[in-house]
């Protein structure tokens, strides 16, 4: 299944059953041919509804049947569009919001049932990291892949990640520019989607990338900001140590063309374990505090609560 957010509706995805198909470009067509149907009878349908009420209260003279396609209450198939919706009901799997066992939304708060996942197990700890590289093989990216694997099987597994990238634009292997749309756009996308009232929170450093994670606000618990802060933010600046001493042991034994490109990614390095050590003091603040937040308060009063160590909602 895939979510259609827009209108909290489920639409089937070409080849959604578990480990067992390809989502091709042909398969895609197939798919949206069957939607351009759906679409069409529908309208009709609705202009046939209008022709009918028309009639009734005399209106020939003010109104038309014709239904614009928009205000048609079922959608068309977009390639790009679906695909980000592919890619935001992946991660709710992810979150544990959707099951691939289980229809409609599984969790939204209240008591967590593990054995409404058997096919893709949710993130334990409901903290996914999303990085300019592979720093954790755990990140966003690699639980992504896996999703689409058990989705879609092994053997199709980097033909589908093809089909994904080409949708989503972007020059690059595809696991680049999944990832590079995981870092830039994903969240811009579903603040649109969700109204600006999103409901994965995004930890955001600054510009330079040097952190960044989403969780899920029905899964905050008053521990999730020191988890952040001990068990990502520490060990992304440990990285960012170990790649800064590297560099520099690469560049004093690189030739004097090579070390202009080298410096570039150094002071790209230095500028994210910088930006990440501002971070960190900001995240130890609020998580010795052990915020508890009440749902019931809504997104945008929960959301400020946070609002030096979240990405601005535009």
């Amino acid at each position: 299944m895939l979510i259609d957010f827009n209108k909290a509706k489920e639409v089937t995805m070409p080849g959604m059953n578990h480990g067992t198909g390809m989502m091709t470009a042909k398969m895609y067509n197939e798919w949206k041919y069957d939607c351009d149907e759906r679409f069409q009878k529908l309208k009709k349908n609705e202009e046939e509804l209008n022709r009918i009420f028309i009639h009734i209260y005399g209106l020939e003279e003010e109104l038309t049947p014709e239904e614009e396609d928009q205000y048609v209450t079922v959608r068309k198939a977009d390639l790009k569009r679906d695909i980000k919706s592919f890619s935001s009901f992946a991660v709710g799997c992810m979150f544990g919001r959707y099951s691939l066992d289980a229809d409609g939304l599984v969790y939204a708060g209240g008591e967590w049932d593990e054995s409404k996942y058997k096919t893709f197990i949710p993130d334990k700890d409901a903290i996914i990291p999303i990085t300019d590289d592979e720093y954790f093989t755990d990140d966003i990216v690699g639980r992504f892949v896996k999703f689409v694997k058990v989705v879609y099987g092994a053997d199709t597994l980097e033909e589908n990640l093809k089909f994904i990238a080409d949708a989503l634009g972007g020059k690059g292997l595809p696991r680049e520019v999944i990832r590079k749309y995981f870092l830039k756009d994903f969240f811009k996308d579903h603040c649109k989607v969700y109204k600006k009232r999103p409901i994965y929170w995004l930890f955001d450093s600054g510009k330079n990338d040097g952190f960044k994670c989403l969780i899920y606000m029905h899964r905050y618990q008053s521990d999730t900001l020191a988890r952040i802060r001990t068990d990502y933010v520490h060990e992304q600046q440990a990285r960012y140590r170990t790649a800064i001493d590297g560099m520099e042991r690469q560049i004093n034994r690189a030739s004097t063309s090579e070390r202009v490109h080298l410096n570039k990614q150094l002071s790209k390095l230095k500028n994210q374990a910088e930006e990440i050590r501002i971070y960190e003091e900001k995240i130890h603040h609020l998580a010795d505090q052990m915020i508890q937040i009440n749902l019931d308060d809504g997104v945008k009063h929960n959301y400020a609560i946070f609002q030096d160590v979240l990405a601005k909602i535009k």
